[in-house]
């Protein structure tokens, strides 16, 4: 049995960027594929925030951050990560997340800015305020 003090460090979630309760009830379960985030940009404070855009990986059906640019399927915004997620020690470990995919957010509360392409993937599914 080990009785000696141990200290745990706890995130503050910001879902400021939800524009209302709607879909909050309905997000999908998927998994985050950590080698596809860049830590300082991503999660700078070990944890992946809330609001993160993401885009699904087509050859794994992981998914990683939202990037027009990419050639990988995360040219396409798919939703924004739920809630925060603490990021794992290693790069090679994946992490299961919720994905927001359809509702009202604030866009200037989001961490990451969306481009006007992403806002066309996403224009049936989520409105932006």
């Amino acid at each position: 049995m080990n009785i000696s003090i141990t200290t745990e460090t706890f995130h503050q979630d910001d879902q400021s960027w939800l524009g209302s309760a709607h879909a909050t009830t309905a997000t999908r379960t998927i998994t985050l594929d950590t080698s596809a985030f860049t830590p300082a940009t991503h999660y700078p404070g070990g944890y992946f925030p809330s609001g993160l855009p993401l885009g699904k990986i087509t050859t794994t059906g992981k998914y990683g951050p939202y990037d027009n640019t990419a050639e990988d399927g995360r040219d396409t915004l798919t939703g924004f990560l739920f809630t925060a997620v603490k990021a794992p020690a290693s790069t090679t470990t994946d992490v299961g997340a919720a994905l927001f995919e359809h509702g009202r957010i604030v866009e200037a509360r989001l961490p990451i800015a969306i481009d006007a392409a992403g806002k066309t993937d996403v224009a049936a599914r989520i409105t932006f305020i």
